[in-house]
């Protein structure tokens, strides 16, 4: 797939090593935005916050973010009062090389999680880093973002609000320790639309909630994960009627909705990428319960990787999901073919068809309830040996 443009009006970009990495590759980056910007966030529900969380949350509060620096490699996460001075000294850092307010330098990490920042390869590096953004550097921001991801994930909307056409663009990294709330994942977006807080802020919340809430990889939760949008207005569109805005959220939704899928797809190790859908349930929220629970089944990512129509897995899961549920009015299908009626399985014919349509890349799974109006769906990926070899050596 062609990658898309990856410039901005009034964003620049650049990466550069700072010895957080074994390799010497680049892991410290910055995204900058050359006019003042609005910005707004949302955070990983971990009860244990990174250092940059932390921080982060504080200074996006007014909702002013001009520039956001971000390393991989280490976590800063687990680091005591010693890793939150080393997220302030970096936005500090970066605030005097940039010129702009400390509160409005947000701070970003993702790697190993109890090993202290190397804050000499920041101070050292940061110069330089400044030095080298370009309109052009977003690109390598999107690349030294990167740690057991396999490709880099960036999507791109262009719209116009009838006075002024704007883009949006999101890059994010992700593979690893994916659950909802959100995953261990990083996700920055850029808008040249000028747009005031309070509704970017819900139009955020509302992209998340479709996007980086609806997916999973391995169940686990991160201390690290965020996503942080930020709008510049170099677009002058003035203010947005009420299909305008429409418009930005389904775009915000769509990027975010991209980057989302591209993180399941490249799950650690997987080798498939399936959408669990229900339907029928009592309420909205027994159909999310009830997808999230099939969604992170091991049984279940297991027989996904095996390409085995195994719906006794997918049974149970429901079974101990605590939703309302009759055992002999559940129907499931793998993609078009039904191998569940009224809970009993379909036979081998059925089951033999579904596992061709299997083998496929991507596909889903759906499951009726019959037990009321509503229905949603996770994003989830197989669970493969790769996942385990990758986990198993990851620090050392």
């Amino acid at each position: 797939m062609e990658q898309p443009d990856l410039q901005i009006r009034g964003f620049v970009g650049a990466a550069v090593p700072s010895g957080q990495k074994k390799d010497g590759e680049p892991d410290l980056a910055l995204l900058f935005s050359e006019r003042e910007a609005v910005g707004a966030g949302v955070f990983t529900t971990n009860k244990v916050k990174a250092a940059p969380v932390l921080l982060s949350e504080a200074h996006i509060q007014d909702g002013k973010v001009r520039a956001i620096v971000a390393n991989s490699g280490n976590a800063n996460a687990c680091t005591g009062d010693a890793g939150l001075a080393d997220a302030i000294k970096t936005a500090d850092l970066a605030s005097k090389a940039l010129g702009v307010p400390i509160e409005e330098i947000l701070v970003a990490s993702t790697g190993v999680i109890g090993a202290p920042l190397n804050m000499t390869g920041i101070n050292k590096a940061l110069p330089n880093l400044v030095s080298a953004l370009t309109p052009d550097g977003i690109d390598d921001v999107a690349r030294a973002m990167m740690t057991t991801d396999s490709f880099q994930k960036v999507s791109r909307f262009n719209g116009n609000t009838g006075t002024a056409p704007y883009s949006i663009l999101g890059i994010a990294k992700g593979a690893g320790m994916i659950m909802p709330n959100m995953a261990t994942m990083l996700a920055f977006i850029v808008t040249d639309l000028s747009i005031d807080r309070d509704p970017l802020r819900q139009g955020v919340l509302n992209a998340v909630g479709k996007s980086f809430n609806r997916i999973t990889v391995d169940g686990d939760t991160s201390t690290n994960d965020m996503v942080l949008v930020l709008a510049n207005g170099a677009a002058q569109n003035g203010s947005l009627s009420p299909e305008a805005y429409n418009e930005f959220v389904d775009g915000l939704g769509k990027v975010m909705e991209d980057l989302a899928r591209m993180i399941v797809e490249d799950g650690e190790g997987a080798t498939k990428t399936v959408e669990i859908r229900v339907k029928g349930a009592f309420t909205g929220d027994e159909a999310l319960i009830a997808a999230k629970t099939v969604a992170n089944s091991n049984l279940v990512k297991t027989a996904l990787y095996g390409e085995d129509p195994n719906w006794g897995r997918i049974m149970a899961a429901l079974g101990r999901s605590g939703i309302t549920m009759v055992e002999n009015e559940v129907d499931i299908w793998i993609d078009d073919v039904k191998i569940v009626s009224g809970g009993l399985g379909k036979g081998a014919t059925a089951e033999k068809q579904a596992s061709e349509r299997m083998k496929e890349r991507s596909y889903s799974i759906t499951i009726e309830l019959h037990q009321g109006m509503f229905e949603d769906s996770m994003l989830t990926s197989d669970l493969t040996h790769e996942y385990v070899t990758i986990n198993a050596d990851y620090r050392t």
